[in-house]
C-alpha cells in the first residue's frame, strides 16, 4: 500500500451515496486505497427515496398523463394502471444504476500491476473511536472490527425530518421512504409541506388521476422562494388537477383514528377545518446522518441541529472531511458530488481554490418543469441590484408549439449596466432543463448575455426561447414586446434613490410601470 502500516487506507469514505461514491471514486483517481463503508444500500437516499426514485415516478406519470391525452389525433383506449408495476419500474431503474456502482467497485476492488489506487466496499456502521479510527460493527461475517485511516470523508446523508407530536408509523402516516412500500394509489393523500418535494408528490400522485390530494401550505403561496409567475402557474395546475392546496395553514394535529389520517389546520382567518384522508405523507425537509457517528470522540464539532461545521468540506479536524447533505449547504446530488470530488482533491493537494455556490441550479420536476440557475427577481431585489428582464413565452417557440405543450415561459435576468452580466435565469415549461447549460456556462465564465444571442442554436429547441431573451435585451428579437405584448416582458428594474429627471423617488414598482409604459 501506499500508507505507513499503522494505517490501513489512505482515505475512509463513510456512505457510498452520490457524495460518498463520487468522493470514493476520485480519491482513487489520485491512486488512493480506499476504504467505502455503506451501512445500507448502495446508492443511499438519492438513489432508491429520493431524486433517481422520485423522478422516475414523475415521468412515468407525465407519460401516463400523455398516454391519456385526446389532443394529439389519437385515443389510447383501455389504458390500464397498476400501482405495484409503477413502482417496479422506479426500483427497476434504481437497480440499474446500484449495478452500475457495484459493477464499478468490483473492478476497482484491487490495485493493479500498474495503477496503486482501490476501492473495499465494507456493509456496516460506523462509529469513530478516534480521528484515525472507526469501529465497524458489519452485516456480513467476518467484516467487524476497526478500521484506520489517514482521511475521512463523511457522506453519510440525511432522513426525512419528522415531527414529535405526529407519529409517523410508516403504514399510514409515511415520508418519501415509505411511498414505495403503498399497496396502490391512495384515494386521499395529505402532504405536509409545500417546499420543492412536497409539491413534487404532489404532481406525481395528481398527474395519475387516481388520488385526492390536499397540500398544507404555511406561506402565503407555494414555493415562496420563487418569483409570483412560476407560483402562480405550478400553483394553478395542481389546483386544476383537483390538488385542494391550504395556504397559510396552520397544523394543530394529525393522527390516525379508525386506520384514516385525521388532521386538523387552523386557516388564517382564525378558522379550524378537521380533514380525514387515506394517507399523510411528511415533507418537511430532511436531517442529516451524523447523531450515530460518535464525532465527539473524533473532534468533529457540529450544531445544534446536527449539521456538520465545515469550510471548504474540512471539518475541526483537519484529517476528517464532511460532504453532501451532512453539512449545511444546498441539498441537492449535484453538489454533493461536487463536494466529495472537491475533498478528495483537497486531500491528494489537487485543489488549491475555495469551493463556489454561486453558479447553483436545479430543476423542479413539477407542472410543468422548473429549470433555475442565478439569482430570480426576488433576490435581485431583495439586495437592490438594478437589472434588466426579459420573459419569452413558450407559445412562440416552434418545439413547444410542435410538441403541443405551450404553456410556460423562459426568463433572463441581466445586469443594468454596460457589463451586460447575466445575474439568472428562469425556464418553465418542456425541456426547461436544457438551458440551463448554456446560462451556467457565461455565468460561470463571467461572459456577458449578449454572447447567446448570435449563437447557431439548432431548429426547432426549446433553447430557441432563451436566445430570443437575449435579443429583447438588446432590442434584436425575431418577435417584438410591442406586438405580442402578452407573450414578451421587457422591463427595467433600478434602485437609483431618486431619478435624475425628475428628482422623484425612483421605486422599483414605478421604474418597472415607466419601463412598460414605454412598450
Amino acid at each position: 500500500r501506499s500508507i505507513m502500516d499503522e494505517f490501513d487506507y489512505d482515505v475512509c469514505v463513510i456512505g457510498a451515496g452520490p457524495a460518498g461514491f463520487a468522493a470514493a471514486t476520485r480519491c482513487w483517481d489520485f491512486g488512493k486505497s480506499v476504504c467505502l463503508v455503506e451501512k445500507g444500500q448502495l446508492g443511499g437516499a438519492g438513489i432508491h427515496s429520493g431524486a433517481l426514485s422520485s423522478k422516475t415516478f414523475w415521468e412515468l406519470s407525465k407519460d401516463y398523463q400523455n398516454a391519456i391525452r385526446k389532443d394529439r389525433g389519437y385515443i389510447a383506449e383501455n389504458v390500464r394502471l397498476d400501482f405495484s408495476q409503477v413502482v417496479a419500474c422506479v426500483e427497476r431503474a434504481a437497480d440499474e444504476k446500484v449495478q452500475q456502482m457495484s459493477r464499478q467497485l468490483q473492478e476497482l476492488r484491487e490495485p493493479r500491476p500498474d495503477y496503486p489506487g482501490s476501492i473495499d466496499l465494507k456493509i456496516g456502521t460506523a462509529k469513530f473511536i478516534d480521528k484515525n479510527t472507526i469501529h465497524l460493527e458489519g452485516l456480513k461475517p467476518g467484516q467487524s472490527g476497526k478500521i484506520r485511516a489517514r482521511n475521512f470523508i463523511i457522506a453519510t446523508g440525511s432522513k426525512p425530518r419528522t415531527l414529535d407530536s405526529i407519529d409517523v408509523d410508516g403504514q399510514r402516516i409515511i415520508t418519501s421512504d415509505h411511498v414505495s412500500r403503498l399497496k396502490d394509489f391512495p384515494k386521499s393523500l395529505v402532504i405536509l409541506g409545500a417546499g420543492v418535494v412536497g409539491c413534487e408528490y404532489a404532481t406525481i400522485f395528481s398527474n395519475y388521476g387516481r388520488t385526492k390530494v390536499h397540500l398544507i401550505d404555511r406561506a402565503p403561496r407555494i414555493l415562496p422562494f420563487e418569483d409570483e409567475d412560476i407560483s402562480r402557474i405550478c400553483s394553478g395546475n395542481l389546483e386544476k388537477k383537483g390538488v385542494s392546496i391550504h395556504h397559510q395553514a396552520k397544523l394543530l394535529s394529525m393522527k390516525v383514528i379508525n386506520d384514516r389520517v385525521e388532521y386538523v389546520i387552523e386557516h388564517s382567518s382564525g378558522g379550524k377545518e378537521t380533514i380525514r384522508t387515506d394517507y399523510a405523507l411528511i415533507s418537511i425537509g430532511r436531517i442529516p446522518n451524523t447523531a450515530s457517528l460518535d464525532l465527539e470522540k473524533a473532534g468533529v464539532d457540529v450544531d445544534e441541529r446536527g449539521y456538520i461545521i465545515s469550510k471548504n468540506t474540512q471539518t475541526s479536524t483537519p484529517s476528517i472531511y464532511a460532504v453532501g447533505d451532512v453539512t449545511y449547504d444546498v441539498a441537492l446530488v449535484n453538489v454533493a458530488e461536487i463536494e466529495g470530488r472537491y475533498a478528495a482533491e483537497h486531500i491528494s493537494r489537487e485543489s488549491l481554490q475555495d469551493l463556489s455556490y454561486d453558479n447553483l441550479s436545479s430543476i423542479m420536476f413539477l407542472d410543468p418543469e422548473v429549470a433555475a440557475i442565478g439569482m430570480n427577481e426576488l433576490q435581485a431585489q431583495e439586495k437592490q441590484i438594478s437589472y434588466k428582464v426579459a420573459t419569452y413565452d413558450y407559445s412562440l417557440v416552434n418545439r413547444a408549439v410542435a410538441m403541443r405543450a405551450t404553456e410556460g415561459f423562459v426568463k433572463l435576468l441581466v445586469r443594468d449596466d454596460d457589463s451586460n452580466e447575466m445575474l439568472g435565469m428562469r425556464a418553465l415549461g418542456v425541456h426547461a432543463s436544457t438551458m440551463i447549460e448554456a446560462a451556467s456556462l457565461i455565468i460561470q465564465h463571467g461572459r456577458p448575455a449578449c454572447d447567446l444571442g448570435e449563437l447557431l442554436h439548432p431548429h426547432p429547441a426549446i433553447t430557441e426561447g432563451l436566445q430570443e431573451c437575449v435579443r429583447m435585451l438588446s432590442d434584436s428579437s425575431i418577435y417584438k414586446p410591442h406586438v405580442f405584448k402578452s407573450e414578451l416582458r421587457l422591463s427595467r428594474i433600478s434602485f437609483d434613490k431618486t431619478d435624475a429627471a425628475s428628482g422623484e423617488a425612483n421605486t422599483p414598482e414605478r421604474r418597472l410601470h415607466r419601463a412598460n409604459a414605454k412598450k
